[in-house]
């Protein structure tokens, strides 16, 4: 999972990208970047660390200079963690190319095969992303001009979704020319596209979520469409194309779920409306399933399912309380390499009040459960904080499948709930009770809004690909994400850091 915004401006936009990317950096805490044009000079400026590390002083956006320019923070779910893959990634054939980009391929060794072999260029890295600059390139050479037209663009990018499979959400850079960004053909991954209006003219920005618009006081125009290119020339002239390869929108339901901001609008849905659905369709189900409840309070897992939680709490007229304190500075657990790390971390995170759990049924809201690490912890922990009874309660239904699409998930192996009943899976987390969100329910929340979707992407719920999958393709994602395997992977990028 990361976050990609682009701008062309009237002046120099690299404070806007920064400041865009701060509001981005929940999708993508291990690396961030940004690259600008200026006249006919590519800038460049990348590393790992949040946005605030690798953009320390003056120094570090004094040579970003330029009007036009693009920005990525990043979650590894392709490749390694090592700084030589923080994005965007640059090629200066044919045309000077920069690009960032927040996704999964799925054809990566085909396509790689076929960059080698057929299109002779040759990647530095394990990253998908370099993949995707590199099928970019080799299609916008075809049109083997010196002065690119926005028809030669479009081109090019129907030929990205010709030969890439998976999901993608990209922007980037062409030295000369300006800023491109486009989406899937499924619209999986997310895409808007803003505008401000100054007193030097139009500027246009194109980036992951609405709320990195608001933040540089960018108006939402739109979501890009399935398959559609938007281009911006650096002269600030605005152009899109929607791809003949474009199917009906699809987009990812478990950007609702857990991923997106809740101040963001969604392909026109409402994430934070979104989650209160959720919460409410959860209520019903407890009413129906479970009417002589006993539950004495609902308290949220911060922060994610505090917006499913209220309503929840509402419907069963029941108390709502914060009853877990949550420590800022530890990153997203689930992403986190090592089950080691992951236990301390959720130890760490979260802190009980105990006045709050002391002698009382409580039931405890997640926005989902994964590996069930974190979920076991906090319910062992308001047990130690005195609770009577411990019950349990997923926004979201079991997560059973691999996430193919740019979600960083572990191997299916590693997922509670991969192979497992609910009630199996009550045990193994301790609860008195585990309830799940029904998938119907969640995919009515996050569609209330926009009545034209007609289909999300389910596929770590319900185990349905929309793109397809190879043969093999998830028993080989199944080795590369096992906790081993990234520890071995950590440990030899720590070795050469060191070396």
């Amino acid at each position: 999972m990361c976050g990609i915004i682009g701008i062309v401006g009237r002046d120099m936009v690299a404070p806007a990208i920064y400041d865009a990317l701060t509001m981005l950096q929940h999708r993508g805490q291990d690396a961030a970047g940004i690259a600008t044009l200026d006249g006919h000079r590519l800038n460049l400026h990348k590393d790992n660390g949040l946005v605030s590390d690798v953009f320390r002083d003056s120094s570090d956006m004094a040579g970003l200079m330029g009007n036009v320019g693009i920005g990525h923070v990043r979650y590894p779910t392709a490749g390694g963690d090592n700084s030589a893959e923080a994005q965007p990634f640059y090629v200066n054939s044919p045309y000077g190319l920069a690009l960032g980009h927040n996704g999964n391929l799925i054809n990566t060794r085909a396509l790689a095969e076929e960059l080698f072999e057929s299109d002779r260029r040759h990647l530095n890295t394990e990253s998908d992303s370099e993949l995707l600059l590199n099928v970019l390139a080799h299609e916008l050479a075809a049109a083997r001009g010196d002065n690119l037209t926005p028809e030669d663009i479009f081109r090019a990018v129907d030929g990205v979704h010709q030969r890439c499979e998976g999901a993608y959400a990209a922007i980037a850079l062409i030295v000369n020319q300006g800023v491109l960004g486009f989406r899937d053909p499924w619209g999986i991954r997310p895409a808007v596209l803003g505008q401000r209006e100054t007193d030097k003219g139009m500027e246009y920005a194109i980036t992951s979520e609405s709320v990195a618009l608001d933040a540089i006081g960018f108006e939402l125009v739109r979501d890009l469409k399935p398959g559609e290119a938007v281009f911006i020339s650096r002269e600030g002239a605005l152009y899109s194309h929607e791809s003949p390869l474009a199917k009906p929108l699809t987009p990812c339901i478990f950007e609702h779920v857990y991923f997106s901001r809740p101040e963001s609008m969604m392909d026109d849905v409402s994430v934070y409306k979104a989650r209160l659905r959720m919460g409410e369709s959860l209520a019903r189900k407890i009413l129906r399933e479970w009417p002589d409840h006993d539950i004495d309070v609902v308290i949220p897992v911060p922060d994610t399912s505090r917006t499913s939680s209220l309503p929840l709490a509402y419907e069963l007229d029941v108390k709502y309380r914060e009853g877990l304190m949550k420590n800022r500075y530890i990153g997203r657990t689930f992403i986190m390499p090592g089950q080691a790390e992951r236990q301390k971390s959720v130890r760490r995170k979260l802190n009980p009040v105990g006045l709050e759990f002391r002698n009382k049924n409580v039931l405890l809201v997640d926005d989902s459960i994964v590996r069930g690490t974190t979920s076991r912890q906090i319910i062992q922990m308001a047990r130690e904080a005195g609770a009577n009874q411990v019950y349990f309660a997923s926004a979201s239904p079991p997560v059973r499948h691999a996430n193919i699409y740019g979600i960083d998930m572990p191997a299916t192996a590693e997922l509670v709930a991969h192979g497992r009943t609910v009630e199996e899976i009550q045990a193994f987390l301790g609860a008195d009770r585990l309830i799940y969100q029904d998938l119907d329910d969640l995919v009515s929340a996050c569609r209330e809004g926009n009545e034209s979707i007609r289909r999300f992407d389910t596929s770590c719920f319900s185990g349905d690909y929309i793109t397809g999958v190879e043969p093999g393709y998830l028993e080989a994602l199944e080795t590369r994400r096992s906790d081993a395997v990234k520890e071995t992977r950590r440990v030899a990028n720590l070795a050469r850091r060191v070396s």
